[in-house]
C-alpha cells in the first residue's frame, strides 16, 4: 500500500494507526460483533464509546468540571447560528442583544454576517484591508455584550491569534476547528469554543462543543430543539441519534494523540514543522509567504510564487501543484478565493511529510531557476 502526504485543509488526513484500528474493527468493534455504524445510539455499547471520547478530550485539553461537551452536527458553520441563538437572541418582540466580532479572514466575516442575523452584531476590528494576512489590533467588548466572537487560527489565509484578546466578563466565544489540539488552551479563558472535526479531530460530520454551563438555558422560547445548546447538553449529546461513527473515530485520534505525549508534545512537533516549513519560504527565491511574521499559523500555511508577472505567477503555481500531486504530495491548491498554494500541516502530518514537501520545493525551484 503506497499512502500519499495529504495537506488538503478538510477533510484533512488522519493518523496512519487510527485509520488502521478502524478498518480493524470495522465489522466488529470492541468485541460486540458489529459496527459503529450499525450500533444503536441507546445501547450501553456506544455509551461506552462516547463517553470514553468525552473523557479523553476532557483530559488532553484539561477542560474544567464547569464546562459541558457536546457532540453535533452541521459543522462549525451552523455554531455561526447557534451562539447567537442562544446567547443573543430575545423573545418575540424583545430586542437582540449586542455582540462582538473580529473579522480576520473568510470564515469570521461569515460569522459574523449570520451573528448579524439574530444578534446586533459590531465588527470591532478588521484585516480585510490587507486581505487578511495579519491580525488588528481588537478593542475590548461592550460590558453589554452577549459575547466576543473571533476564529483564533483563520484555514484560508494561515493566520492565528498570537494573544487572546481581553474580554473581561463578556464570554469569548471562538472557532477552534483548525487548531484544535494543536497546541495548549486555557479553555478556561472562554465561554464556548467550538471545531469541526474534518480538520485535527477526525472525518467530517462531527462538530464538538464546549461550553460553559452557565451559558446553556438563555435561548428564547422560539429557538427549535436542535439548535438550543440545553436541549443536547440535558440529552448528554443524544437528543436525536449522533454522528456515531464520527464520534468514534475522534475517540481513537484521541487515543493516538494520548499515546504520543499530548497536547504538550504535539506542539513541539507542531512548531518543529512550522518552523521547517517557514525556514524553507524565507530562503526561497521562488516562493514567500504573504503573512505577516507574528500572525503565521502553525497549522495552515499559504504561499505564493515570488516571480514578477501575475501570468507568470500563476503558471508556476498551477504546475507546482500538479507535479507535487504526481510526487505523492497532494492537496497543495490554495483556497479557490485566494488562489496560490497552501500546506495544512495539522497534528496527523508526519515530520518526515514536511520534510518530503520541502525538498520537492527545493528540487522544483532549481528546475525553474529562480
Amino acid at each position: 500500500m503506497k499512502r500519499v502526504y495529504n495537506f488538503s485543509p478538510g477533510p484533512s488526513a488522519l493518523p496512519l494507526p487510527v485509520l488502521e484500528k478502524a478498518a480493524a474493527e470495522m465489522a466488529d468493534v470492541n468485541g460486540t460483533g458489529q459496527s459503529v455504524m450499525e450500533m444503536s445510539h441507546r445501547s450501553r455499547e456506544f455509551k461506552a464509546i462516547i463517553e470514553k471520547t468525552e473523557a479523553l478530550l476532557r483530559e488532553l485539553m484539561d477542560i474544567p468540571p464547569a464546562y459541558k461537551v457536546l457532540f453535533l452536527q452541521g459543522g462549525a458553520s451552523l455554531q455561526f447560528s447557534m451562539i447567537p441563538l442562544n446567547l443573543a437572541a430575545g423573545e418575540a418582540g424583545s430586542p437582540k442583544k449586542k455582540a462582538s466580532y473580529v473579522e480576520t479572514g473568510i470564515w469570521a466575516k461569515k460569522a459574523a454576517e449570520e451573528g448579524a442575523k439574530y444578534a446586533e452584531a459590531l465588527t470591532r476590528a478588521s484585516s480585510r484591508d490587507k486581505a487578511y494576512t495579519y491580525i488588528p489590533a481588537a478593542p475590548g467588548p461592550d460590558p453589554a455584550d452577549a459575547y466576543y466572537h473571533i476564529t483564533l487560527n483563520n484555514t484560508i489565509v494561515g493566520t492565528k491569534w498570537a494573544a487572546l484578546p481581553q474580554t473581561g466578563s463578556v464570554p469569548l466565544a471562538a472557532d477552534v476547528s483548525s487548531c484544535i489540539l494543536s497546541e495548549p488552551l486555557e479553555v478556561s479563558r472562554f465561554g464556548i469554543l467550538y471545531a469541526g472535526a474534518q480538520k485535527n479531530l477526525g472525518p467530517a460530520g462531527t462538530t464538538v462543543v464546549i461550553i460553559r454551563e452557565d451559558l446553556i438555558g438563555r435561548a428564547p422560547s422560539w429557538v427549535p430543539a436542535l439548535l438550543r445548546y440545553d436541549i443536547h447538553a440535558g440529552e448528554g449529546s443524544m437528543y436525536n441519534t449522533p454522528p456515531c461513527y464520527g464520534i468514534y473515530v475522534i475517540g481513537l485520534v484521541l487515543e493516538w494523540l494520548k499515546a504520543l505525549g499530548g497536547v504538550k508534545a504535539m506542539a513541539e512537533l507542531n512548531r518543529e514543522k512550522a518552523d521547517l516549513f517557514y525556514a524553507c519560504l524565507e530562503n526561497s527565491r521562488l516562493f514567500r509567504s504573504p503573512v505577516e511574521k507574528p500572525f503565521r499559523s502553525l497549522m495552515n500555511i499559504p504561499f505564493v510564487c515570488a516571480l514578477e508577472g501575475k501570468e507568470k505567477q500563476a503558471e508556476i503555481e498551477v504546475r507546482f501543484v500538479k507535479e507535487a500531486a504526481a510526487a505523492g504530495l497532494v492537496n497543495l491548491a490554495g483556497h479557490r478565493l485566494v488562489g496560490g498554494m497552501r500546506a495544512s500541516i495539522y497534528n496527523a502530518m508526519p515530520l518526515e511529510g514536511v520534510r518530503e514537501l520541502i525538498g520537492f520545493m527545493e528540487k522544483f525551484e532549481l528546475s525553474n531557476k529562480a
